[in-house]
């Protein structure tokens, strides 16, 4: 039987770093296996926040990459304001620690790029797409987002020619998102995106989510209908065991800023640190990612800096290492509980490694769920110090035994070769 094609328009695609890239790698890569050929539709020339070199090294040379050349005024407000880097990542923090620029460059983004900066790759890419997917008989179209402006993509396709399936996958959610509210959006800005939103969700034939709680959103949005296939993580990624070392390894892998800063898990090290001698000989705390000042500060003003091992951005091989090596693993959420929803990627990944996971973030979050369900690790509250204490004490005790957790039966559903044949089943459903 002969393949189906889909095309599938991402803005982050190798060299880009960073977990945003990860999920359609990784389908492109399996897709092909239960009969269906991607096509990857991507900016000739985007402007990535971070890149990661390595991951060039895992697209298939059978797979056909169509590029177009994408303008985006990302690079002239980095060379006014170098800071602006980061908030094209979406690491937004306080407000009162943002120069003048930055908040300019805030406001910018939220009332005049809507619903993005990459909002004029639009167009000519409708012209373009309307004629290839025409030309080469595909009918099944797939946009991934963010940046949203990939689904305005979608959205104009559909009402060109309304046979083709459109499936809008949402890695993380629109409106809904913890950082929205910090664009300094006018109400017009705002009714503009919430218009936009709806229009994507209730036109496109399968929404995507990631987590179940943004599932349940989109479908009070007006989807037509909703699954939920979560990121996961690469099986063979995890072949090999961990190395052990005489220091009690607390990890956390990717960038960290100031707004899921947590300052609860800091306060529990002060106090295990000055209750208890051999603790504090054992203790390093691994970053493997970017680290924001404000989250370096504040674990310096509860004495843990000498305690801190900072790499930096790594590869993403050179960070699974890290996690896999790690005793326990730090896994941090916004607080507020609209962000109950938001799954970070690395979880999966963390899962594969059998290592304890400490999680923090609101009440009920889907993490919660996932941890509970695969005997992964325990997920706490703002006001639990001194369960958290108990549990870092409980993890440290099985790093003083030599006493590992085996991978549960339940994480193997979250492998990326599983998540694929999901996927795979949906589109020939909707083919």
């Amino acid at each position: 039987m002969k393949n189906f094609k889909v095309l599938i328009v991402t803005y982050y695609w190798p060299p880009a770093g960073g977990p945003g890239v990860q999920r359609w790698l990784k389908f492109s890569k399996y897709l092909p296996e239960f009969g269906i050929e991607p096509i990857i539709y991507t900016p000739e020339n985007p402007s990535y926040p971070i890149l990661d070199e390595s991951l060039v090294e895992e697209v298939s040379e059978d797979l056909i990459i169509l590029r177009k050349p994408i303008w985006e005024p990302y690079q002239i407000a980095e060379k006014i304001n170098p800071t602006n880097r980061k908030f094209k990542a979406g690491q937004f923090g306080s407000s009162k620690k943002k120069g003048v620029l930055s908040k300019l460059s805030i406001f910018i983004r939220g009332n005049f790029f809507i619903p993005d900066a990459r909002k004029f790759w639009v167009k000519p890419s409708v012209k373009f797409l309307r004629s290839y997917l025409k030309e080469e008989e595909i009918s099944t179209l797939i946009t991934t987002g963010p940046p949203h402006s990939m689904h305005l993509i979608g959205l104009k396709l559909k009402k060109k020619n309304p046979n083709l399936n459109w499936i809008a996958d949402f890695r993380d959610p629109w409106t809904q998102i913890s950082y929205h509210s910090e664009l300094s959006m006018t109400r017009s800005a705002q009714s503009k995106h919430q218009k936009l939103e709806k229009a994507v969700i209730s036109s496109a034939d399968l929404v995507l989510a990631t987590s179940f709680s943004d599932a349940e959103n989109f479908a009070k949005l007006g989807a037509k209908r909703v699954e939920v296939i979560t990121n996961g993580f690469e099986h063979t990624d995890f072949k090999v065991g961990k190395i052990l070392s005489s220091k009690f390894k607390i990890t956390y892998s990717g960038g960290l800023e100031e707004a899921r800063n947590p300052i609860l898990v800091w306060k529990a090290l002060q106090n295990l640190v000055s209750n208890n001698v051999n603790f504090q000989s054992k203790l390093e705390i691994q970053f493997y990612g970017n680290l924001s000042q404000e989250v370096t500060e504040s674990m310096e003003s509860f004495g843990l800096t000498k305690y801190l091992v900072n790499k930096g951005y790594v590869s993403h091989h050179e960070s699974v290492q890290g996690i896999k090596n790690a005793d326990l693993l730090l896994l941090t959420n916004f607080p507020q509980e609209k962000s109950k929803g938001i799954i970070p990627g690395k979880l999966f990944e963390y899962l594969a490694t059998g290592n304890p996971i400490l999680s923090f973030g609101p009440k009920d979050a889907d993490v919660q769920k996932i941890l509970m369900e695969s005997k992964a690790g325990k997920h706490f509250y703002p006001e639990q110090l001194k369960e958290v204490e108990a549990y870092i004490l409980h993890c440290f005790d099985n790093f003083e035994n030599s006493i590992l957790n085996p991978v549960s039966e339940e994480t193997l559903h979250y492998s990326r070769k599983n998540l694929t044949e999901k996927l795979a089943n949906l589109l020939k459903d909707l083919g």
